[in-house]
C-alpha cells in the first residue's frame, strides 16, 4: 500500500510536472522539520522510487508504477481473491525497448477485428524484425499504413483485419517502420 506522503508527491508531480522541493514537501505533509522530509525521501531512494541525479531528486520508473493487485477472471466469476504485492511500470510493461519505441495514433478501421480501433495508440518498436503475422507500420508505395505483415513464398504483402480491405502487394517499394508491441485505449 502506498504511503499518503508518496501519494501527495505524485499528485504534486502530475499537476506541476516536477517533484516538490523539501520545503514544499514539508508543507504538503504538515511536517515540523525538513529532517522528517529527508527521512521519507531517504526511504523512497532506498526503495528505488526516486533517485538523486546531480544533486536533484528525480523520479524513477518505479515512481510511475501502478500497484498490481492481482488477477480477475474474465470468464466464469470466481470467489477467489488473489492479491499480489507488486508494482508495474506501464513504460516498462508496454514499451520494452524504449530507445527504439514510438507511438502512433490509429485512424481508420482496417485493424478493427484485431481489436485496434480508431483513436487507439499503438506502441511500435522500430528495431524489431517483423515476423509473419506481426502488425506493422509499413511504408508501401509511398504511403503509410498499419497492417499484418505477411510473407507468402517470396511475396511480401500486407493484410488488414477487416474483410472490406484487400491485401496490399507493393508495386514499387515496401519498408517497415516498426512492429506493434502494445495497443493503448483510453475509455474516459
Amino acid at each position: 500500500m502506498e504511503s499518503p506522503t508518496l501519494s501527495k508527491v505524485k499528485t504534486f508531480y502530475f499537476r506541476r510536472k516536477r517533484l516538490p522541493t523539501y520545503r514544499e514537501m514539508q508543507d504538503l505533509f504538515g511536517f515540523a522539520s525538513k529532517n522528517a522530509v529527508a527521512y521519507a525521501v531517504y526511504k523512497w531512494i532506498k526503495e528505488g522510487i526516486v533517485k538523486m541525479d546531480e544533486n536533484k531528486l528525480v523520479p524513477t520508473s518505479q515512481f510511475f508504477g501502478l500497484p498490481l493487485l492481482g488477477s480477475i477472471k474474465a470468464g466464469t466469476p470466481s470467489s477467489e481473491e488473489q492479491y499480489e504485492n507488486e508494482t508495474v511500470s506501464l513504460d516498462e510493461y508496454l514499451v520494452g525497448n524504449p530507445g527504439f519505441a514510438y507511438l502512433l495514433r490509429v485512424s481508420g478501421d482496417s485493424m478493427i477485428e484485431e481489436g485496434i480501433k480508431p483513436g487507439d495508440l499503438v506502441v511500435l518498436d522500430k528495431k524489431r524484425e517483423p515476423k509473419n503475422g506481426d502488425i506493422v507500420a509499413a511504408y508501401i508505395d509511398n504511403q503509410w499504413t498499419l497492417k499484418y505483415f505477411k510473407r507468402e513464398g517470396r511475396q511480401l504483402l500486407l493484410k488488414a483485419a477487416n474483410p472490406k480491405y484487400k491485401p496490399l502487394i507493393p508495386s514499387q517499394s515496401l519498408s517497415i517502420g516498426g512492429v506493434v508491441v502494445s495497443v493503448i485505449r483510453k475509455y474516459y
